[in-house]
């Protein structure tokens, strides 16, 4: 199970106005607690205009790296801003996205083929998003053609099966569920992520639904979660589950993280 913690993204308000007043400080204190909450990437997104975006990755990253050896996640939905990001990381972390849309995947692999960064990778193409599992399965066989090319190794990439809202789905989440199983079924050494909060937007009580959809996400193979690692029940769920699921051997890793205060008690 990999938490890639969300916290650092200039879309999320009380980031987006510490960015704006240069509070290193919350910038900081944001990197150590989801740190010290079991988060094993912090992502990076700036979520600024084009012009800044590149040096306000850097000061971001720069805070981060001040206060914790966690890896990053360098987050844009430009491939260029990730590609300078990643010169600014100490240590090899996660390149956050690419996608079969124009030469984005191209401009990536070239990049990482040969270095022991991991990359998020969304299964939508020129065509946008795939409306079947079929399609989005489709989509993925032609993403691994490139992982291929590149001499990637599958456990170094982590899928995207692109979650949507649950409150527009006629359907629930059969379809990603379907998808997930597909990819594992494929590459079982293959990551596959997604932001959890994506399922429950517009809806009453987010929390519980993306409890609810983490336990049946992971279920159908999901390994790898863009989270807010400070919401304990959450973390708990995620512990629980993996444990249920019997890749947990004796619970060692559940009892650890509750003594550790991850979640079940306050530290």
């Amino acid at each position: 199970m990999i938490i890639i913690g969300e916290k650092i993204n200039g879309a999320i308000p009380s980031t987006a106005k510490a960015i704006a007043e240069k509070d290193a400080d919350f910038i900081r204190n944001l990197a150590k607690i989801q740190t010290e909450a079991g988060a094993d990437y912090i992502d990076v997104c700036a979520s600024v205009e084009d012009s800044i975006e590149l040096d306000t990755m850097k000061w971001l990253i720069d805070l981060v790296q001040e206060v914790t050896d966690t890896p990053i996640a360098v987050d844009s939905p430009n491939v260029h801003t990730c590609v300078e990001a990643m010169k600014y990381c100490n240590k090899p972390g996660l390149f956050n996205s690419v996608s079969l849309e124009g030469d984005k995947v191209d401009i990536a692999f070239a990049e990482i083929a040969n270095t022991k960064w991991e990359c998020v990778a969304l299964l939508n193409s020129d065509k946008g998003i795939p409306k079947t599992a079929k399609d989005r399965l489709d989509v993925f066989i032609d993403l691994m053609a490139k992982v291929k090319e590149y001499h990637i190794d599958p456990s170094r990439i982590h899928i995207d099966p692109l979650i949507e809202m649950l409150c527009t789905s006629e359907e629930g989440i059969s379809m990603v569920t379907e998808v997930i199983r597909g990819i594992k079924e494929q590459y079982p050494t293959i990551h596959v992520t997604g932001a959890v909060s994506n399922i429950s937007f517009n809806l009453p009580a987010r929390k519980i639904v993306n409890q609810a959809f983490a336990v049946l996400a992971m279920n159908a193979g999901m390994d790898s979660f863009i989270l807010d690692p400070l919401n304990q029940d959450l973390m708990g769920m995620l512990f629980a589950t993996e444990a249920l699921l019997g890749e947990d051997d004796y619970c060692m890793e559940y009892i650890g993280a509750y003594r550790e205060g991850i979640f079940g008690q306050k530290k």
